[in-house]
């Protein structure tokens, strides 16, 4: 019984109760509240008759009177109420999961019930969620994994040697020779040499160390947990961060919720999201007065934006951090999926070994990659690796016993990103097929996202840069002054009314620009280009159509 509940009493006194089980007990009488008077400190037996409850008004204090049920008891409040959890968890939002994808989820549960809608189903188009909008696995990479997961299979004639080969040797890593089993924190060793050795040559030789690759559970658990090694401080001291706006909303989740700042660095929209060091200087400059800037986070190419950093821009990038003192966050995830002509994916690890000792041997730097995009597409088998560079030792080694604390990333996820960075050599019997199945993927993905740069740039009031790489579209919208007033009555952004009335109206699922970041007065949309072709068109069309008669009715 708390001494909340039982009430104040007064000071000095040792009151002796009658227990519902009919013998005396003691409870000691302590100074505490209700002006000068005093609660209980201890209670002998947990059950106080009805009684002894009444004895201990709590009016005597000023306080309401509890209501008792049926039987006598008193109701018990939340422990975890709203009220008393944890703030900074109130603080954080994920767009890509907001209100408008879950009555996308109630929708799709209307229409299986026949509910008459004015669609017949609804595309979602709001997350990079590649297998779910039908593209297919890669072959070899399912066939590893079936074989590690059910070894009995490596006897199996029909699968191939190279994959054979391949499960054997992840199988004589793990512990009991199975996937089953917990793996050392920093993940499977013959894995991490694996990414090192993958690193090296996408990077020309750069050497990489085995040890300052750490697999996690996607990339985004590694993103977090550097995060959290960052954050520091209170008041103008608390640790800022830099991220560019539009931004992916994990940034900005994991900041509220570390309760950290976030630092906004806009993107040149009129240079196809361009990235301008004299930006990152102005929100730098005004930030330093109110916390204390010590990161400063890429995503490349960008999500939601779809752009590719010039090598330029990545040097200049480089000089800005060394200059200001600030440790680099590369988000690399969708580094093979470049689509445009002229642009080309560059590690900014490479770049900064290329730019020489002065550079190489002081910028701090951590880069990550997942199995979830690119051409592999497997997001919930949550795999993926970070490199850290010019890590602090004794940092180095509280990193290490903070991944020790969730044990091990899931198994499946490490071998699936053992089988990217390791995939079948020219010569072996699954590589032609392996290749044909990665090119077919990324040659479509190219072609979406040329089709849905120009269908969306032909509807007026809709102006798109070109997707030059990863899965998204962030168009603009011109939203007629009367809409923007009714969603503000609504107490909706302009943006998210005018997505929402889209999927209700069409079935289509988008995610607002506002749930990304946006200039004051300019309103978007995110949308993969996931969907197959057909139903990508289908989609456009919609949208397209969708927006003339928005337009015309608010106009």
């Amino acid at each position: 019984m708390s001494a909340a509940r039982l009430g104040c009493l007064s000071p000095g006194k040792l009151v002796r109760f009658s227990w519902s089980r009919g013998r005396g007990d003691s409870l000691a009488i302590g100074r505490g509240c209700c002006g000068g008077g005093s609660v209980v400190r201890s209670l002998t037996s947990p059950h106080l008759s009805a009684r002894a409850m009444a004895g201990l008004s709590s009016t005597r204090c000023g306080l309401p009177k509890e209501s008792v049920t049926e039987n006598g008891a008193s109701p018990r409040g939340k422990v975890l109420t709203i009220d008393t959890m944890n703030p900074t968890v109130k603080m954080v939002e994920y767009a890509v999961r907001g209100p408008i994808v879950q009555r996308a989820v109630e929708l799709e549960k209307e229409l299986s019930e026949g509910r008459k809608k004015p669609f017949n189903e609804v595309i979602k188009a709001n997350i990079g969620d590649a297998h779910a909008m039908g593209q297919q696995p890669i072959t070899f990479f399912r066939q590893v994994l079936a074989l590690c997961s059910y070894p009995e299979l490596l006897n199996d004639s029909t699968f191939p040697e190279d994959a054979k080969s391949r499960a054997r040797r992840i199988l004589q890593s793990c512990g009991g020779h199975s996937m089953g089993s917990y793996t050392a924190s920093q993940g499977i060793d013959c894995v991490r040499w694996d990414v090192a050795r993958y690193i090296e040559q996408r990077d020309g030789g750069v050497e990489c160390d085995p040890d300052d690759i750490y697999l996690t559970t996607g990339a985004s658990d590694g993103i977090v947990t550097i995060l959290k090694l960052l954050v520091c401080g209170e008041g103008a001291a608390r640790t800022g961060v830099m991220i560019s706006i539009p931004q992916y909303p994990l940034y900005s989740a994991a900041l509220a919720e570390l309760g950290a700042v976030q630092i906004n660095y806009y993107l040149n929209e009129d240079k196809c999201w361009s990235l301008d060091i004299s930006e990152l200087q102005r929100a730098l400059e005004d930030a330093r007065r109110y916390c204390n800037p010590r990161a400063l986070c890429i995503i490349n190419p960008g999500n939601p934006t779809g752009q590719v950093q010039s090598r330029k821009c990545i040097e200049d990038v480089i000089r800005f951090a060394a200059k200001e003192r600030l440790f680099l966050m590369a988000d690399e995830v969708y580094q093979d999926n470049v689509y445009a002509e002229g642009c080309r994916f560059h590690s900014f690890k490479k770049v900064l070994f290329e730019m020489g000792p002065e550079y190489s041997n002081t910028v701090e730097l951590a880069s990550f990659h997942s199995t979830s995009k690119c051409y592999m597409g497997e997001c919930g088998l949550r795999g993926g690796y970070m490199e850290i560079i010019n890590m602090d030792d004794e940092v180095k080694a509280q990193l290490t016993k903070l991944v020790s604390v969730r044990l091990c990333p899931p198994v499946p996820g490490q071998v699936l990103m053992d089988l990217v960075v390791n995939p079948p050599r020219p010569g072996e019997p699954s590589h032609d097929r392996f290749l044909k199945e990665r090119t077919s993927t990324l040659r479509a993905l190219a072609e979406k996202a040329k089709l849905t740069h120009e269908v969306l740039n032909t509807v007026p009031g809709i102006s798109c840069n070109p997707v030059q790489g990863a899965m998204y579209s962030f168009p603009r919208i011109s939203i007629p002054e009367k809409a923007v007033k009714e969603a503000a009555d609504k107490g909706q952004e302009a943006d998210m009314f005018y997505c929402m009335r889209l999927l209700e109206e069409t079935g289509i699922c988008l995610v607002p620009g506002s749930g990304f970041g946006q200039k004051d007065g300019t309103f978007h949309f995110r949308m993969t280009i996931l969907p197959p072709a057909d139903k990508l068109k289908t989609l456009l069309s919609k949208v397209k159509e969708f927006h003339h008669k928005f337009t015309q009715q608010y106009s």
